[in-house]
């Protein structure tokens, strides 16, 4: 079976769903029958190259703009699916993408909440903003009935989809998973200062990895519940954002410049994925604010990493962290502020978190998901 991966969308291996298609090609099931081929920008032609020869790439050549992409799709996507000879495709980037495979049955992969994505957020076009209308929802709607497949990356992603009128029976769950090779605990340096370049953070801090991107992230309001901790705790911890940023990110730049903690805070901007288990490693906990997770992956890998996590309970969250983190309302600055005190001073929660964190994401792999993911397109021939 030949199947063709379209990395078109995933923002050059610099987003979640970049991360996830790194992963996932790495974790490919090999001599099963099947031969795998990337598709998407030239420029993207060894940046999620396995290493091993074993995944080819197809390069197009068109500007790159989602707008480029688009048209793409909507003109040639199909009769370059059945040049190549695919026998089925995936779309890791199902609701970037939007425009599928009609003849050739296509896999679409999502990461978002949608319903929260297109009602709450301005798309950007090359163009210029412009408002998600009710018409343009119910367009995207109706493209996402078109794949074969789709896979929810979550029950709460499934969910959403279905509250969509999208049919549940053609929805499939399917996890994204950790590369415990990367995450796990790491013996405490005895440095004062991390170093990963072309950073230097000094410890002790908690960390935040989501990108800077829209209200929901909360970035705001961790700032000024961190803020209130630091007021009423005096404690000497940092905080650290990392994650790449988008127009919204200025908002979060002012609301941390005009903290009195604002030398306590420290933004990173985009973080190479490979950096993040040395991150983790020098943190004293995970504080994850976000209330429109559709994923929360880097929630397991902290708790695989050995930190206890404090999260909102909001959207995938008490889905993807079960038992094993502390839950508290973003938008309620005291019980945020708490909920970080908790974590850094109460001995036996910590203990408690990290213990039943590390047993936690056992169940969650890379391996899992690269296999189901081929399984179900196989399903399809």
């Amino acid at each position: 079976m030949n199947i063709g991966i379209d990395v078109f969308g995933c923002d050059h291996g610099r987003s979640g769903t970049g991360s996830y298609v790194l992963s996932l090609v790495k974790n490919l099931p090999r001599n099963n029958g099947c031969t795998y081929e990337l598709f998407g920008p030239e420029i993207d032609r060894y940046t999620f190259d396995p290493g091993d020869g074993s995944v080819s790439y197809s390069g197009i050549q068109i500007p790159d703009s989602i707008t480029a992409e688009r048209l793409w799709h909507l003109f040639y996507l199909n009769r370059f699916a059945a040049k190549r000879k695919y026998d089925a495709v995936l779309f890791p980037a199902g609701s970037r993408v939007r425009h599928y495979t009609r003849k050739i049955p296509a896999v679409a992969v999502i990461h978002e909440v949608v319903s929260q994505e297109m009602a709450s957020q301005e798309m950007a076009f090359d163009t210029g903003k412009v408002s998600v209308s009710a018409g343009w929802l119910k367009s995207f709607t109706s493209s996402l009935k078109k794949p074969a497949k789709i896979i929810a990356v979550s029950q709460f992603i499934r969910k959403d989809l279905t509250a969509m009128n999208i049919k549940a029976e053609k929805i499939e769950v399917i996890y994204d998973g950790i590369d415990h090779s990367m995450f796990y605990p790491r013996p405490a340096l005895s440095s004062d200062t991390v170093n990963i370049q072309p950073f230097a953070i000094k410890k002790p801090y908690i960390i935040y990895a989501s990108r800077l991107s829209k209200p929901e992230k909360k970035h705001i309001e961790l700032i000024r519940a961190f803020s209130l901790f630091k007021k009423k705790t005096g404690l000497p911890h940092r905080l650290v954002l990392a994650g790449s940023e988008d127009p919204y990110a200025e908002s979060v730049h002012r609301e941390a410049a005009s903290s009195e903690f604002a030398c306590d805070i420290f933004i990173t901007g985009y973080f190479p994925h490979k950096d993040f288990p040395e991150l983790y490693s020098g943190s004293e906990a995970c504080i994850f604010p976000s209330v429109g997770e559709g994923v929360g992956l880097p929630l397991i890998e902290a708790m695989a990493s050995g930190l206890p996590v404090a999260c909102a309970k909001a959207g995938s969250l008490p889905e993807i962290a079960g038992d094993c983190a502390m839950y508290f309302n973003p938008d309620d600055t005291e019980e945020c502020a708490s909920a970080i005190e908790a974590v850094l001073t109460d001995t036996k929660l910590r203990e408690r978190l990290i213990k039943s964190g590390f047993e936690w994401v056992k169940r969650f792999s890379w391996e899992k998901t690269a296999e189901k993911t081929i399984e179900l397109l196989q399903s399809l021939k």
